[in-house]
């Protein structure tokens, strides 16, 4: 008598819903190869290949928006998959890839700048890597593949923050960020192993099935689990009190990856938090809601109060104090995803967090490109450099008052206004009065920073003012986030359309 074929465990590949972040890792091994056989004059083609690159990955999200397609998924149960290309994966990927974009054009005239102190091909691949890693972690639906994806996206970025060979300030910037993460990364590993233990999967849906109904000798493991996995998560969105790391790193990593890291960086954090949160862990909301809350509390005055303290004379103060602002924006951040726990419609809220990021990522990589442009002429960057910005260059001067007006909240940023409108509405609708009460009194302090910032940009100058012309990466950085804070101040609801309030 025969006995019964053993079921096949071959799984097919959906190739164009894992195309977007295939293409930024192939061209990441591209411009790897490309760069033993170019001379030093010929490669400044890998940027523009990079470039080219991460909007072409970013082009292949338009065939997935006619609907949600898996990959990888279990032979024994096609419902259970380990990569999914929902909204959800599509609009942080869109975040993700869209800011490597704008990092990647900011990078382009920091390297040339740099004239050779900068490797260019370490550079270009270690950001597509990072890039592909950050695209790969929001379509993760399994705690291996999160984690995987999380340690692809950060391991180049702390050789972005140390790049530069015999930097002191960049080395040590570089130990900072790999140490928090590091430790980010066994904490959460440790709380997943738990996870494993007492429901024995890591597919986040089966992971929310099983873990309501451990057995009672290993609900406290399950718990400690939870709770560990959540701390691990914290340490990567930069929250109080792991986010010690967050203003030596940018002030001692080239700028455009302290831009990358300001957004990016937080989409990836953030999107994990989500969908261990939200998809894996609904049961323990109980847990993780109230954590959050007083997280997203303290966050958002540790990054206000410190931005408020930055001097306008110190060295790199004006990048000190955009680190301290997105400190304080990952408290914003965390609001909602804090309110999902309490809502009756937690999509909405975690919809909230999306919008929010959107709008963030935008307007923040605007502020760094001006930054950027200022620092080609005053290298320490200090809040003092930019006094009678205006004289010196009208345009960039009122780019950059936009988006810091829109980074307060206040008229003509009407996106920014928007966006934390309904930040306070997620907390207000999940009766977390108190909170939209310490979120009102944040938006109070970082109005005076903001604003006080605004001021010098249109006061006389000091000196002769100094003119030079923007080169052609810097300009299309800056027009595009432009665009996008115009248009999206014209019709701000076009960002929680996009974000959704459905997203899973």
């Amino acid at each position: 008598m025969s006995s019964p074929a053993a079921p096949s465990l071959v799984q097919s590949v959906d190739w164009l819903a894992i195309a977007p972040p295939t293409l930024a890792a192939v061209v990441a091994l591209v411009v790897l190869v490309a760069d033993l056989f170019l001379d030093g004059h010929r490669k400044a083609l890998l940027g523009w290949l990079s470039v080219a690159g991460l909007a072409a990955s970013t082009a292949l999200l338009l065939p997935l928006l006619d609907g949600d397609r898996s990959t990888f998924c279990l032979t024994s149960d096609t419902r259970v998959c380990s990569y999914t290309a929902d909204h959800f994966t599509l609009v942080i990927q869109f975040l993700v890839l869209g800011g490597a974009l704008l990092a990647a054009l900011l990078s382009v005239t920091a390297l040339k700048d740099a004239r050779g102190r900068l490797p260019e091909g370490e550079f270009w691949f270690l950001l597509l890597s990072s890039a592909a890693g950050a695209a790969l972690l929001p379509a993760s639906r399994d705690l291996a593949t999160l984690v995987v994806a999380l340690e692809v996206a950060s391991l180049p970025a702390f050789a972005l923050v140390g790049i530069r060979h015999g930097d002191r300030r960049s080395s040590e910037a570089a130990l900072k960020f790999f140490l928090s993460s590091v430790t980010a990364t066994a904490v959460s590993l440790l709380g997943i192993s738990f996870v494993y233990a007492t429901t024995g999967t890591l597919h986040l849906t089966r992971v929310a099935e099983r873990i309501q109904d451990v057995d009672g000798q290993f609900h406290t493991l399950a718990q400690a689990g939870v709770v560990l996995t959540l701390v691990g998560f914290a340490f990567k969105t930069a929250a109080v009190p792991f986010h010690f790391w967050v203003p030596d790193t940018y002030v001692g990593a080239p700028l455009p990856v302290a831009a990358y890291l300001s957004v990016v960086g937080k989409a990836v954090g953030f999107s994990g938090l989500i969908l261990v949160t939200v998809v894996a862990f609904p049961s323990y909301a109980d847990v993780w809601g109230p954590a959050l809350a007083a997280l997203a509390a303290l966050t958002m005055t540790a990054g206000n109060v410190g931005a408020l303290r930055q001097q306008a004379t110190r060295a790199y103060s004006a990048v000190r104090l955009l680190a301290w602002s997105s400190v304080g924006q990952a408290g914003y951040l965390l609001v909602p995803i804090a309110a999902a726990a309490y809502s009756d419609d937690p999509q909405r809220s975690i919809g909230s967090t999306v919008a929010y990021a959107l709008t963030y990522a935008a307007v923040n990589l605007g502020a760094f490109a001006v930054a950027a442009l200022v620092g080609r002429t005053r290298p320490q960057n200090r809040l003092a450099d930019y006094r009678g910005l205006h004289a010196e260059n009208p345009l960039s001067a009122l780019l950059l008052a936009f988006f810091l007006l829109c980074l307060a909240g206040l008229p003509p940023g009407i996106i920014g206004l928007f966006a934390k409108v309904t930040v306070f509405s997620a907390a207000v609708d999940a009766g977390l009065g108190w909170l939209a009460v310490v979120m009102a009194v944040n938006v109070v302090i970082a109005l005076y920073y903001y604003l006080q910032w605004t001021a010098l940009l249109f006061r006389a100058p000091e000196g002769e003012p100094v003119r030079h012309r923007v080169p052609a990466p810097l300009t299309a950085a800056l027009a595009l986030t432009a665009v996008l804070g115009v248009v999206l101040s014209g019709a701000p609801q076009l960002v929680l359309r996009f974000a959704g309030t459905a997203l899973f």
